[in-house]
């Protein structure tokens, strides 16, 4: 007896967790009109956790708020790590008959990261900049309207603290829950996950058994946000609430509007930048130069 009535108080705590989840997302959608009817959303899927839960709430969103529904997966060129990532991200888009496009470094640039890895004294920035520029460029060929990220509450924070240690402003445009459409070639992005903190994302994955991949990318360790991570875990262990706050305190403080730079179209490849060359066309004259 007591065993089934301990199974019945774990159905409902779980229950009870998924509810809650999928109504700060919902709530989240609804409160910053993250989606209008009619529009093709985008989920940029890495097969990640975050990625993963963006994608099975809006599949169960999508009915709800009248929108069409599909996913792009980039392989940047990892061994041993974005392979096992994209297996994932095709099990799942096709479990929930999501459409999903793939696009791989190799393809598109001709080599992958692990390629020129040796070239940056961290391989995050190139992937970074590379990664952005396609899933934009793919995103806007394909013709959505959003791109989904699953960027989540400790993402953001990261983000901010990075930027700001940089004193690197122009890039407080790209924080908040989504981005203005500032021009006709990039689309705007939003973040459902936007105020969920990393952990619950990962009990959602893991009480509900979705297979997603945990594993870490083997460049990150070399990257100043991992550094930035371990920083703020810290100072959530030892001051509960400090990674809302922050968050909370940007959203009071900043204006996207404010900080939004303006955008024209590149002069080698067409896609937007802020100057006349834009960085990728930089960055891929410099590779090639040396590979």
């Amino acid at each position: 007896m007591r065993k089934m009535k301990t199974g019945k108080m774990k159905s409902e705590n779980f229950n009870n967790f998924n509810k809650y989840l999928e109504k700060r997302i919902r709530d989240t959608v609804e409160k910053y009109k993250l989606i209008k009817p009619g529009e093709k959303v985008a989920v940029a899927l890495s097969g990640g956790k975050d990625s993963v839960l963006t994608l099975h709430i809006l599949n169960e969103l999508r009915k709800d708020f009248n929108f069409d529904l599909l996913a792009i997966s980039i392989h940047e060129g990892i061994s041993g790590y974005r392979r096992e990532g994209l297996k994932i991200a095709e099990k799942n888009a096709d479990d929930m008959g999501v459409e999903l496009v793939k696009k791989f470094f190799k393809d598109e640039f001709g080599f992958g990261i692990d390629d020129i890895s040796n070239l940056y004294k961290s391989a995050c920035i190139p992937c970074g900049v590379l990664r952005r520029y396609l899933l934009n460029k793919t995103a806007y060929e394909i013709g959505a309207s959003k791109i989904a990220t699953g960027h989540n509450l400790d993402d953001e924070v990261q983000s901010f603290l990075m930027s700001f240690a940089r004193a690197d402003f122009r890039k407080f445009g790209k924080f908040g829950p989504k981005s203005r459409k500032i021009h006709p070639k990039l689309v705007p992005r939003i973040k459902p996950l936007w105020n969920i903190p990393e952990r619950e994302v990962g009990i959602w994955a893991v009480l509900n058994n979705i297979g997603a991949h945990f594993a870490e990318c083997p460049y990150s360790h070399m990257s100043l946000r991992s550094k930035t991570k371990d920083f703020l875990n810290k100072m959530e262990s030892e001051r509960p609430g400090t990674k809302l706050g922050i968050l909370k305190s940007f959203e009071k403080t900043f204006k996207p509007e404010e900080t939004s730079p303006e955008l024209y179209e590149c002069q080698k490849c067409g896609e937007t930048s802020s100057l006349e060359v834009c960085k990728v066309c930089e960055m891929l004259d410099d590779i090639k130069k040396v590979i």
